[in-house]
């Protein structure tokens, strides 16, 4: 089978690696044009790219998809499938009706809950204790496209985005090499997603990341977990924002007004119910660190309300 594989960051490299792996032909792999990066500014080659390069394939990085020369680069190679794993632009319809098989997308959800660009902070932040790996046929809906496999997972108590990320790039990997084959051999019976059972995980803004301690515990938790790497959870402490990268669920601590510091070692914060136990933190413009050594630097007390 003759693909081309559309990728950019490295959710998407373990894919990449094992369809190379498995015996298919890549012909070409798209990615997004190199980006400068970092506070130096220093243009670096997408994770896609990096892992395309070792593994001897070539590269094509237009600046737009949808543009008729990307188009036509995707026709002239007459592909029988092309794979679309975190490529971070919409596919047009002139692209879709390339390849006979269609464009496979692996989608980080169980479709059709959590489609939009963002289904893996969603789903923790929301606090979902299961979530997966959906293959799916692309079509002009934003992940509306029939569905073809898919496979499940648990979503640990603890678990941030991004540890999650990293074990549903591994799933995603091997259920589009299991979703391929199918397809080779006419095995698959593509479904029809249900519009009434969808829910959507939109792309995450700066304010999304700010924390209401008016709500429960669980809730801040879960938001703690979620918005990782960004735009994390924060909060604001004395006139600077004050980030929150770990955090456990104390529901046995005293009430008290939401925001107020409970405790000082380690620090604890009242909630809307429950509180909120701090064990890594980063104040504006600092590094991270233990929340306990937060809290013994800025001498944290009682008087102390974190929020606006």
């Amino acid at each position: 089978m003759r693909l081309i594989f559309l990728g950019t960051p490295a959710f998407a490299v373990p894919s990449l690696e094992r369809i190379a792996a498995s015996g298919f032909r890549i012909e070409a792999v798209v990615s997004q044009p190199d980006r400068p990066r970092g506070r130096g500014g220093r243009v670096e080659a997408t994770p896609v790219k990096e892992a395309a390069l070792r593994l001897g394939l070539p590269v094509y990085q237009p600046e737009r998809i949808r543009r008729p020369d990307a188009v036509e680069f995707l026709r002239a190679i007459a592909p029988d499938a092309m794979v679309v794993v975190a490529y971070g632009q919409i596919i047009p319809q002139a692209a879709i009706d390339i390849a006979p098989l269609g464009i496979i997308n692996a989608h980080g959800s169980l479709l059709p809950r959590y489609r939009g660009a963002a289904p893996i902070q969603w789903a923790v932040a929301n606090g979902e204790t299961r979530t997966g790996i959906t293959t799916m046929r692309i079509d002009a809906g934003l992940d509306t496209g029939d569905m073809l496999l898919e496979a499940e997972t648990p979503i640990g108590p603890e678990e941030t985005a991004l540890e999650l990320s990293a074990r549903l790039a591994a799933m995603s990997a091997d259920l589009l090499v299991e979703t391929l084959r199918g397809l080779a051999a006419g095995a698959i019976q593509p479904r029809q997603q249900d519009p009434a059972l969808a829910t959507y995980a939109p792309l995450l803004k700066k304010e999304d990341g700010r924390i209401d301690w008016r709500h429960p515990a669980q809730a801040i938790h879960n938001r703690v977990r979620g918005l990782q790497p960004w735009p994390g959870a924060y909060t604001v402490f004395r006139g600077q924002a004050l980030h929150i990268w770990r955090a456990r669920v104390v529901e046995a601590a005293p009430a008290g007004e939401p925001g107020r510091v409970l405790a000082a070692k380690p620090p604890v914060v009242a909630c809307g119910s429950g509180a909120l136990e701090l064990q890594e933190v980063q104040l504006e413009g600092r590094r991270r660190m233990p929340a306990v050594d937060f809290a013994n630097g800025h001498r944290l007390t009682p008087v102390d309300v974190l929020g606006d």
